[in-house]
């Protein structure tokens, strides 16, 4: 598969700390975004750990061979890693982080997510966010409890209801599809997507290069207010190789994946 792709993070216009981070392994097909948790003990740690988990594991991997498999026992891992991190070391205090990954497989992608951190698709003229938001005001959505306007403004709408190092166990979300030549990836912290409209991240992709969206989605944020960190990767696909086209030909007709692990 043939890729482009650029990432970058900023501390925002009003924080002091950038607890964002982001992890670009294109050789590999794997990129990640994570998003230390607010409020809490060593949000810039846990954010670290956890993309640092997953570039050590794809590193270390025998013959080079990733595994969506690897990418969530890699990820529980991490989950354990900073409650271990949390006992020792914060005196009982969480330090907790949001993470999307994209791993891109052959013809196929894969996005993996933790908390509010978003992945979206922007395939044929219409971006979609694929991943879906673990906060409390997505289920209030889904009740019929706020419209999706009202929880935009919504007290709760930093309260998110999953992320790793919170809990005991943690579990990953998965949802998986075909690649097209064309699509482009966007993974964000709440940083971006809280301060720009979808509308307009679907402009700056569309108009541009990876990096020159990139540069128009930091600009764009940051001239909105960027009250938060703000850390995107996106990554286009130019391409498949003649032999994926070919498998990809075959399995065309696979539906778009989606289920909790």
């Amino acid at each position: 598969m043939q890729v482009v792709s650029h990432a970058q993070t900023h501390v925002g216009l009003i924080r002091q700390v950038n607890e964002d981070a982001c992890l670009e392994l294109p050789e590999l097909g794997i990129w990640a975004v994570a998003d230390g948790m607010g409020g809490h003990a060593a949000g810039d740690v846990a954010s670290q750990l956890v993309v640092d988990a997953v570039k050590t594991a794809v590193l270390s991997v025998r013959d080079g061979v990733v595994t969506k498999e690897l990418l969530i026992e890699t990820l529980q891992e991490a989950n354990a890693s900073l409650q271990r991190y949390s006992r020792d070391q914060l005196e009982g205090n969480t330090a907790g982080t949001t993470v999307v990954v994209l791993f891109l497989e052959k013809t196929q992608f894969h996005l993996l997510w933790v908390g509010d951190s978003r992945g979206y698709i922007l395939r044929n003229e219409f971006l979609k966010q694929t991943t879906r938001d673990h906060s409390q005001v997505t289920e209030m959505v889904e009740q019929g409890l706020l419209t999706e306007e009202e929880a935009e403004h919504h007290e709760c709408a930093n309260v998110i209801t999953r992320a790793i190092g919170v809990d005991t166990d943690v579990e990953v979300d998965v949802i998986s599809g075909e690649c097209s030549p064309g699509d482009i990836f966007l993974l964000c912290t709440d940083g971006l997507n809280k301060e720009i409209p979808d509308v307009e991240i679907k402009r700056y992709l569309q108009e541009a290069d990876v990096m020159e969206a990139g540069m128009a989605l930091l600009h764009s944020t940051l001239v909105s207010g960027a009250r938060d960190n703000v850390t995107y990767v996106i990554v286009e696909v130019k391409g498949l190789q003649e032999d994926e086209l070919a498998n990809n030909e075959t399995e065309k007709t696979i539906p778009v994946l989606n289920k909790t692990l």
